[in-house]
């Protein structure tokens, strides 16, 4: 269920897609000396922290905080180059990751990779997610059409792949875990309550418990419930982003 390989390629992301792997380890996707030094590069100019997740800590705006209010959507919307440009301005002079990324998603697909649009406008791409030592990710799932429910583009995805890139890791903690389970939306939404998620316990033992190194890449289906344990001596920096497939004949596409 966990393929792991020193190159990104187009068969290992539609087997994600397809379910055939739960996970793809890219090791060494960023080299780990270049990975140590983006992390304190993105960490000296400080975070903020999740709308509706407040116990993690974020670079950017995802759209999954945007609860399709009107305020929020706005506000994501009218940030969206600004975000993209920060991050970049944080890894100078080294490339962004998230933009390695972009390439790389584009030349190894056929139909190749964009950035997705949503109601005729862009989207972000490139969010730094932060946990602190002793913080649990809870258990969730990203869902596109949970967060934008009247969008045909976000109905379509057959598949929606979460890709995340590790820039500090603790020495003990930090796993990602992944359930090979779906939780329809509405079930989930009453289960979490007023939080962003679950404990992982009430799922029982995770399919796989991944311990990422720095500069690894890790992609992975986000409609599978997922967490991180919490680490115990420094923080956890990671660049996120989604991927969209749409099946085989159709670009890829990216946001955060």
């Amino acid at each position: 269920m966990l393929f792991e390989t020193d190159h990104l390629n187009a068969q290992c992301l539609e087997q994600l897609a397809s379910g055939k792997l739960l996970a793809v380890r890219v090791r060494k996707f960023v080299p780990r000396d270049t990975a140590g030094h983006l992390g304190e590069k993105i960490i000296d100019h400080g975070f903020d922290k999740y709308t509706n997740a407040p116990s993690i800590g974020r670079i950017g705006m995802a759209f999954y905080e945007a609860e399709n209010k009107p305020q929020r959507m706005t506000e994501y919307f009218e940030t969206v180059f600004d975000n993209i440009e920060e991050l970049r301005r944080r890894c100078t002079p080294f490339l962004s990751p998230i933009d390695f990324l972009r390439c790389r998603l584009d030349e190894v697909w056929p139909a190749g990779a964009h950035l997705e649009t949503l109601y005729g406008k862009k989207m972000s791409v490139g969010l730094s997610r932060v946990v602190k030592p002793g913080t649990t990710f809870l258990a969730h799932h990203d869902i596109f059409s949970k967060d934008a429910p009247d969008s045909f583009k976000a109905m379509s995805l057959q598949a929606q792949l979460s890709a995340n890139t590790y820039l500090r890791m603790p020495t003990k903690g930090g796993a990602l875990q992944i359930w090979n389970k779906e939780i329809p939306p509405k079930e989930f939404d009453e289960m979490r309550g007023e939080s962003y998620g679950i404990e992982p316990s009430l799922l029982g033992a995770p399919k796989l418990e991944l311990h990422p190194k720095v500069g690894d890449l890790l992609l992975f289906d986000s409609r599978k419930m997922h967490s991180v344990t919490s680490g115990t001596d420094n923080l956890r920096l990671s660049l996120s982003c989604f991927i969209g497939y749409r099946g085989p004949a159709c670009p890829l596409s990216f946001w955060s």
